[in-house]
């Protein structure tokens, strides 16, 4: 028996339109209303991912103050949208309920933590740097003058871009530092 190419796509579209009807699939389903995304009148913003030193790009999702939602930014030269577990479940940094959100002090020899403001901890820690680099400071050395520090040291982390880096390393400079890391070389 000869068929015909416009025969067999006759009934090859009439033997689908039947299989999807005894599957129980109808039209009805298909015009169902869109489902409605999660991310919808959210406000989205780009970010760098703060785990690793890599420097995955993020586009982060907030509605009503809250992160709903991190994606891996498609934009970005470094990871193309990818994202790896750590970078997806950026969300948690801050929306986790045990995330400290005041200055917490603890007292030398004491055993209880007690609740600061930021003015004084900010305070607290310039006046202590100060101290440290004044006791610390070597102007001149065999003769020759050195003007540094030894001690104080200042260690970066991944979570820093590279103009935070520089910034940071330029005030460590300024003062006098000389033990300056980042943990991408340690």
């Amino acid at each position: 028996m000869s068929v015909s190419r416009r025969q067999f796509l006759k009934r090859s579209t009439t033997g689908i339109a039947t299989g999807v009807g005894l599957l129980g699939l109808h039209p009805s389903v298909a015009a169902s209303p869109p489902l409605t995304l999660k991310t919808a009148q959210c406000k989205e913003t780009t970010t760098i991912c703060p785990y690793c030193g890599v420097g995955c790009g993020q586009i982060v999702s907030v509605k009503g103050g809250k992160v709903i939602n991190v994606e891996g930014d498609p934009d970005h030269p470094i990871n193309e949208g990818a994202v790896c577990s750590k970078g997806g479940a950026l969300y948690q940094i801050a929306n986790n309920e045990r995330r400290l959100k005041k200055v917490l002090y603890r007292a030398p020899k004491s055993d209880q933590w007690e609740e600061k403001d930021w003015d004084w901890a900010v305070d607290r820690i310039a006046k202590r740097v100060k101290e440290t680099r004044d006791k610390t400071f070597i102007g001149k050395e065999k003769g020759k003058l050195v003007n540094r520090t030894d001690g104080i040291a200042c260690l970066g982390g991944a979570a820093l871009d590279n103009e935070e880096c520089y910034m940071l390393s330029k005030l460590m400079r300024a003062l006098g530092l000389t033990y300056i890391e980042h943990q991408a070389r340690i």
